[in-house]
């Protein structure tokens, strides 16, 4: 096994647990052995791990994840992390001590994003391109891979095609209008008045501020809708598709009830649930060393202030995306 270990860290490291469900005081920093690659894996340590929504319900004790781990607490959460390679298992001939990286690791059961250190699988792993910096890269992996596979392979967003993406500026939000400006579509995004500006600069086409304008009033014929809120504010949207459009929808809590509503209509709706792509990653870090596509992390925190990152995560409102650095205390 080739490595670079700090050897002044000794075999240490400090990462985020929790062993029970709660808020956002259950969470806390420990110190832990750092792990060892397996033949097919690679230990990296750690600058960047973004923070998502299924973060902060899952430590709640909501959604599928929490099902898959409720026996295996404690847990480290955190499925976003970039940083650079230390040590790479024996069967792994892609990557190489020193190489900078980024992944959506460990999903959905195993995570560990939120420490010091990580192992895992060499396939999971991107390069991340020389443009971005490693705490920034953090924060990329998930939300982009949704948005990517959100649009592209589930709603076949093509060029030419009007589509319309509720919370445009959040963090899968402002990665999917990107996206969908690059691809070539007519992009509409709801958002807050105050955040109508930073959806301007990245050359959207029209912002509707959902505080006072419903969205049935002002789109009709729409191919694709990419609803990131769920709820009622999916259920309106099937009205904005024209006979052959399509909605996907990502929160899983009201999946089936848009889905159920669709099919009354005679429309498409389909819910998703991301997973890891090495390769879609790659094509997304090439638009962003071409400058097409860029991250924007609306505030950084240290492990040891996780508690007060999930709390703003849960509160909701954030533009872009928050992300740990891992590197500082």
């Amino acid at each position: 096994m080739e490595n670079t270990v700090d050897p002044n860290a000794g075999n240490a490291m400090r990462r985020v647990v929790y062993d029970r469900f709660g808020d956002a005081d259950v969470l806390r920093v420990e110190s832990s052995a750092i792990p060892e690659p397996g033949a097919e894996e690679v230990l990296f340590r750690l600058a960047g791990a973004g923070l998502n929504p299924i973060d902060w319900k899952t430590r709640k004790g909501l959604g599928f994840v929490a099902r898959q781990i409720e026996d295996r607490l404690p847990w480290t959460p955190g499925f976003d992390a970039a940083g650079e390679v230390v040590a790479v298992g024996q069967d792994v001939t892609t990557l190489a001590p020193g190489d900078r990286v980024m992944g959506m690791v460990g999903f959905p059961a195993g995570g560990g994003g939120y420490s010091e250190y990580a192992v895992a699988r060499a396939d999971e792993l991107a390069v991340v391109p020389e443009e971005l910096d490693l705490v920034t890269a953090g924060a990329l992996p998930l939300a982009a891979l949704t948005a990517w596979q959100a649009l592209f392979e589930v709603a076949e967003l093509e060029a030419g095609q009007k589509v319309l993406i509720h919370a445009g500026a959040g963090g899968v939000g402002h990665f999917a209008v990107q996206f969908a400006l690059e691809r070539g579509a007519h992009v509409i995004a709801t958002a807050s008045a105050s955040n109508r500006d930073f959806l301007a600069a990245f050359g959207v086409h029209e912002v509707i501020d959902y505080h006072t304008t419903d969205v049935v009033d002002e789109c009709y014929g729409l191919d694709v809708v990419l609803d990131l809120v769920g709820g009622e504010a999916g259920k309106r949207s099937l009205h904005t598709l024209s006979e052959h459009g399509v909605l996907v929808t990502i929160p899983t809590v009201t999946a089936d009830e848009i889905i159920t509503a669709a099919e009354a209509l005679g429309l498409r709706a389909h819910g998703m649930t991301v997973r890891p792509d090495v390769f879609h990653l790659d094509e997304i870090a090439e638009l962003i060393e071409d400058g097409d596509v860029r991250v924007h992390i609306d505030e950084t925190f240290t492990l040891d202030q996780v508690a007060d990152a999930h709390r703003m995560l849960e509160g909701g409102h954030v533009r872009g995306k928050l992300v740990l650095d891992c590197r500082s205390r």
